[in-house]
């Protein structure tokens, strides 16, 4: 039985990618001393990913979506300062419009080096960046009865989130090519559906006593009750390059999480539907963003993204008040009449073509505009 409330809490991961100011490529080998400024000046909040031309940062745990932005943002200008000393800039977008993947350097560490052993091609070709937010649920059971909900939602944040149109020097027509390079992996995709939190951890035990995996961190579903916190962790996004977008994305949901728990303390639910159709929207969302709207299952129809986005935001109404991000809230609306940064990162090669630039210059112009999107609005 629940008895309190969680308190939703939040923290947020983003992988950046590392590129030279000059070529605007990925910087195959950055200098070993800027992790190691970056570190001085962050402490344990920033970390290597698994390829060298990546860093990663992470929050502290903020009780609300206000700290959360604070954090981030002081994240964001600490990583650019530190980058642009060296002429380096990190980029906040999910791939990198045109440096190769086979190009690339792993990092060295004991769980790179076993992972791409493991997974081979699969993991080299994983020059790709996320963001997750963990929402603070310090209840077992309620974690997986929320997960088991929230997946309805997961294509809306997707959608909203789209940041990987390129990859190689084309454009992929996927407004996220991001999760069509991350699928190729095991244990992803949208979050199976369990009973109770001791249905899941049964299931995790027969993966770790076979000596498939060591734990549950392992798993890389698209939401996940973490393996190292308290927290159920949504993990579809792309990376954000606006700040305001993450900021926003995340605190639609952490309302979402509340609004599903304020049912549930109500005896009542959202209606839980099957892989195969939260797919069908999975695949929308990557496909078109938000341009071509997202099946909504009960009607049995496809419905405009936004007229299904105001339905949720009047859902969320109630929870986004007590949470104390109204404003946050509802500049998601702001994404889809300015676009996410999939649609910009188009149109500015769309633009520059019909200015007579190379294929070459115009993804370079993409570049720039992805450096000067991650810092904007800090």
């Amino acid at each position: 039985m629940i008895r309190k409330e969680p308190e939703f809490t939040l923290g947020i991961e983003e992988e950046y990618l590392l590129v030279d100011k000059k070529t605007r490529g990925l910087v195959i080998d950055p200098p070993k001393s800027l992790l190691g400024e970056c570190e001085k000046l962050l402490g344990g909040q920033v970390t290597t990913e698994l390829l060298r031309s990546q860093i990663e940062v992470g929050t502290k745990i903020c009780r609300n979506v206000k700290e959360a932005r604070e954090d981030l943002g002081m994240l964001r200008r600490n990583i650019i300062a530190v980058a642009d000393q060296h002429g380096i800039a990190p980029i906040a977008s999910s791939t990198h419009p045109f440096s190769h993947w086979s190009e690339q350097k792993h990092t060295q560490k004991d769980r790179y080096e076993s992972l791409t052993a493991e997974m081979q091609g699969a993991a080299r070709r994983m020059v790709i960046c996320g963001m997750h937010v963990h929402v603070g649920i310090n209840d077992d059971s309620l974690r997986i009865d929320l997960m088991n909900q929230a997946a309805y939602f997961l294509p809306h944040l997707l959608a909203l989130s789209c940041s990987s149109p390129f990859w190689n020097g084309n454009d992929t027509g996927l407004k996220s090519y991001r999760l069509t390079i991350f699928d190729a992996l095991p244990r992803t995709g949208l979050p199976e559906q369990f009973q109770s939190f001791n249905e899941y951890e049964r299931h995790v035990e027969i993966l770790v006593n076979a000596g498939v995996i060591q734990d549950s961190t392992k798993i890389w579903w698209d939401m996940r009750p973490s393996g190292r916190f308290p927290t159920l962790e949504a993990r579809i996004m792309d990376v954000c390059t606006r700040l305001d977008d993450a900021i926003a994305i995340a605190a639609l949901l952490v309302c979402i999480m509340r609004m599903l728990y304020r049912l549930r303390a109500r005896n009542q639910r959202w209606r839980t539907y099957t892989r195969m159709l939260v797919n069908e929207n999975r695949w929308r969302a990557m496909r078109y963003s938000f341009d071509e709207g997202l099946i909504d299952f009960a009607r049995g129809t496809i419905v405009p993204f936004e007229q299904l986005l105001d339905e949720i935001l009047d859902l969320t109404y109630e929870d986004a008040r007590v949470l104390d991000c109204e404003a946050e809230v509802a500049s998601v609306r702001d994404i889809l009449s300015r676009g996410t940064s999939a649609h910009r990162q188009l149109k500015v090669h769309e633009l520059a073509l019909a200015s007579g630039s190379t294929q070459q210059h115009a993804l370079e112009a993409v570049v720039d505009t992805l450096i000067s999107d991650t810092g904007d609005d800090l």
